[in-house]
This record gives C-alpha cells, sequence and structure tokens, in this order.
C-alpha cells in the first residue's frame, strides 16, 4: 500500500489524464527508426517521489536508476508499480559494463532483464564503459580504450545483452576522465562503428560530451556532425562543477548556458525522442527543475514540432 505523502500524489495522479495513455504500448524489437517520441523527462529521484505525480502534467516520461529497482519488493515494489502506471518509464544501467573482456555478470544481466520484462519500457540503455574487471567491480565508469579489440569485446556483448533483453538498447558516452596513448580510433569513429555494427541507439549526453570538449579541448560540434543522426535517440544534461581546472560531471548544477546552446544544435541536428534533465546531487525544488524541462520542451518543439 502507498501513504502518506505517496497517498497524496496517488490523489493528485487520479485527477489527471496520464499522457502515458495516448503513447502506444512498446513492441518486442522495435527499430531505432520506429521508437515513438517520448518528450521531456525527468530522472526519478526518490525525494520527489510526490512532486513528480503533483506535476505530472509537465513530465512526459521518467528515467529510472535501473540498479535501484532490482528485486524491488515491500514498498520499493509498490513504488515501481505507481510509477509505471502513470509514466512510460526507461531503466537506465549503471553498471552492466558492456566493456568487460570477461564478459556479462549473468546475475545483474538477470536483474536487468526482470525489470525490463516488468515496465516494458520503449527501450532501455547503459554506457559504452565497463565498471568491472577480472571480478573485481571498479565502482565507477571508466573509458574505454578506442581499439579494434574494444569493439569486438563490445559487439560479443552487446550482442549477448540484446538477444537477452529484446527491446532496444541504447548506449551512453560517458565522462572521459583518462585517455589512452594505445588509441587506434578517434572517438566519432568509436561511436559510429559501435553503433552501426550493433544496431543500437545513442543517448548523448550532452553534458558529456561538452565536458570532454572543454577538458580535451575540441570543437563538440565537429564530433556530433560525424555521428548517424538518425541513430541519436534521447539526450541527457545537467550542470556540473570545475575542481582543479577540470570541469566535473557532477549532476549537481544548474544547466549552463554552453550546454544549452550545444543541446539545442544536437536537437537542430537529430529527431530526438527524449531529453531526459538528469541531476543527481545538491537537488533543488522541484520546481527549478521544472523551469529546465520547460526550456527543454521549448527546443524540441522549436525544431521538432510534435505534429510532425
Amino acid at each position: 500500500m502507498v501513504e502518506g505523502e505517496d497517498a497524496e500524489a496517488a490523489d493528485v495522479v487520479g485527477a489527471v489524464v496520464a499522457k502515458s495513455n495516448s503513447i502506444a504500448s512498446p513492441e518486442q524489437n522495435t527499430s531505432i527508426a520506429q521508437l515513438p517520441r517520448l518528450g521531456v523527462g525527468l530522472g526519478f529521484r526518490d525525494p520527489y517521489r510526490s512532486d513528480v505525480f503533483r506535476y505530472r502534467s509537465k513530465i512526459d516520461f521518467l528515467e529510472l536508476v535501473a540498479d535501484h529497482f532490482f528485486e524491488a519488493s515491500g514498498p520499493k515494489s509498490d513504488q515501481l508499480d505507481l510509477l509505471q502506471r502513470h509514466f512510460p518509464v526507461i531503466p537506465h544501467g549503471l553498471a552492466l559494463s558492456l566493456g568487460s573482456a570477461e564478459g556479462l555478470d549473468e546475475t545483474y544481466l538477470c536483474h536487468f532483464a526482470t525489470l525490463v520484462e516488468k515496465t516494458e519500457p520503449f527501450w532501455w540503455s547503459d554506457h559504452i564503459a565497463f565498471t568491472r574487471a577480472g571480478g573485481i567491480d571498479i565502482g565507477h565508469l571508466t573509458p574505454l580504450p578506442k581499439t579494434k579489440e574494444t569493439l569486438d569485446v563490445l559487439a560479443r556483448n552487446i550482442a549477448y545483452a540484446k538477444e537477452r533483453i529484446p527491446k532496444p538498447l541504447l548506449l551512453e558516452n560517458i565522462t572521459e576522465t583518462l585517455q589512452y596513448p594505445t588509441a587506434q580510433i578517434d572517438e566519432a569513429s568509436f561511436l559510429c562503428e559501435i553503433l552501426e555494427q550493433n544496431d543500437c541507439g545513442l543517448l548523448l549526453d550532452v553534458t558529456n560530451l561538452y565536458t570532454n570538449s572543454v577538458n580535451y579541448r575540441f570543437d563538440p560540434l565537429q564530433l556530433l556532425w560525424k555521428l548517424p543522426r538518425d541513430r541519436i535517440v534521447q539526450l541527457h544534461f545537467v550542470g556540473g562543477h570545475w575542481e582543479d581546472g577540470q570541469l566535473i560531471d557532477s549532476h549537481s548544477a544548474a544547466t549552463p548556458a554552453e550546454i544549452w546552446q550545444l543541446l539545442e544544435e544536437v536537437v537542430k541536428y537529430a529527431p530526438i525522442k527524449g531529453i531526459l534533465l538528469e541531476r543527481d546531487e545538491q537537488l533543488p525544488p522541484i520546481e527549478e527543475l521544472l523551469s529546465e524541462l520547460e526550456q527543454a520542451r521549448q527546443i524540441l518543439n522549436r525544431h521538432w514540432p510534435s505534429s510532425a
């Protein structure tokens, strides 16, 4: 049962016609080109569990940190049921570790598959990274060496993940805390090869793209324009902070003007299906996030009107 604030939120929801009812139900093996437009969404965080229902009309979809809902039971299971009844939800993984040479962790993949089966999302996502090596959990998203061997590892792991979870898979670019001197392929070619070889969509994290461009001094637009536009499905955006002369992707601040400008260029370039604000630290009142969602919605509608 839902109690306290969640009960109040449920009452609010009862007075609102869920937008998700107007979106066709997701099908197995939908192609990237056939994915529906979800609009502008928010990364669900527990402090906002009542607010998302109170402001349901301003939030088109929610992205769930998949790891937080593995083996959900009791109140957590009730929360998941409530969310998926009233929003399109997208499970987003943190530790699938698609770049692990030893393959995927079977337990983690099983939990992910169960969650996807339960929530029936239009797509699911994880990162182009590794979080595990030699059986040890590293604890953070680690960039991959851009080599032919890495592409082979990714292809093997992605194929297995897609076999176990037959829904469209989006892959997210990460902030690169280091770059390998052994790189054989530039970033744009690396991303293009992964997406095309494995028939995946791209969850383009605009903040990560901007952060890397600042820290490694390159033009993010030159990289963007080399990417296959029809494979850019969803965007992430948020603000970070500076530390010791480096821009840090901390998800801790309002989105700065530079990232808004880059986001607009991305939306102008590609037929985006969903834009998501991913705030994790120093969480402000929900109204501040809703203001950013509205700004993102205006950008999306300016370049891709909903009637198109």
